[in-house]
């Protein structure tokens, strides 16, 4: 499969869509598809001449009242990460998504309650009203748009693939082999599709509950590659020095990080949205990124 022509492809889907994804990130200001944790205040009626910026009535949008509640899987590092200590302002987590999702609630007025669990889990929280927003490296799908809204991208990243040193596995070859993923991910998505839609097919892959279980199984020979963001990629393997693992030169696929609500959550989306921007406007996302992904 050509995963050159696949990501052009799905460049050309995102900017036509206007929508989200993760890795060698860099704040990005890009429209998505019309589609976090203790903070200040509670009131959800924020005051533009105090904010420098007019966020609409989204009170009656949230699930509970003056709390931005965002769903995650916090085995994503540097994205989100449980901390060992008290975490970014008190939360137990740290990570980009995590100081973003805490910039925006500070704009919004809200507290911001994170909510971790696996991958898939957190995407249906938000469908089902569990949770008001998704920030978990969050990458933009045909499937995921026909049921949450996605803010503009804050950040470009790339998917790779880890193997064992000296393995046989290219990019080009990858489809010979047994592949581990995240559930849930864009990564499973696309590897676990037909061959005729650019994919490997589902016995080709092998979907795990995070990727520090998927490169476990890889260390312990069970698959012979992992497809998985660049930035979580690099940690993983500098965490299992031993183990011989190195990224394959290139990348998989490109995409764009988004956040997402439940679709049709119009005030919310706008909300989050204008926020949003704000803080890459006024260079808070780059700097928050920059924190954590140094330029090498």
């Amino acid at each position: 499969m050509n995963k050159k022509l696949l990501a052009l492809g799905l460049s050309l889907t995102m900017a036509l869509s206007l929508a989200a994804c993760g890795g060698d990130s860099s704040s990005s200001g890009s429209t998505a598809d019309e589609s976090s944790t203790s903070q200040s205040g509670a009131s959800t009626s924020v005051d533009a001449s105090t904010t420098g910026g007019d966020y609409g009535d989204f009170a009656s949008s949230l699930v509970e009242e003056g709390k931005l509640i965002m769903s995650t899987n916090a085995q994503f590092p540097p994205y989100e990460m449980v901390s060992d200590g008290e975490g970014f302002n008190g939360t137990g987590y740290e990570g980009i998504d995590v100081e973003i999702a805490s910039a925006i609630a500070d704009k919004l007025g809200l507290e911001l309650v994170i909510d971790d669990m696996e991958f898939d889990s957190a995407l249906l929280a938000v469908q089902n009203n569990a949770a008001d927003v998704m920030l978990a490296g969050l990458s933009y799908s045909e499937a995921r748009d026909e049921v949450m809204d996605f803010s503009d991208s804050y950040a470009t990243g790339v998917q790779v693939v880890i193997v064992k040193e000296g393995s046989d596995v290219t990019l080009d070859n990858l489809g010979d082999y047994m592949i581990g993923t995240q559930r849930g991910t864009t990564g499973y998505l696309y590897a676990s599709d037909t061959p005729e839609n650019g994919g490997y097919g589902e016995d080709h892959v092998i979907a795990y509950d995070n990727g520090a279980t998927a490169v476990q199984e890889l260390i312990n020979g069970t698959i012979d590659a992992v497809i998985i963001d660049q930035a979580p990629a690099e940690e993983y393997v500098a965490a299992n020095a031993d183990a011989g693992l190195t990224i394959l030169d290139g990348a998989w696929v490109e995409e764009q990080y988004c956040a997402a609500v439940d679709e049709g959550n119009e005030a919310l989306r706008t909300a989050i949205n204008t926020a949003l921007n704000e803080l890459m406007d006024d260079g808070t996302v780059q700097t928050i990124i920059d924190k954590y992904i140094t330029a090498d």
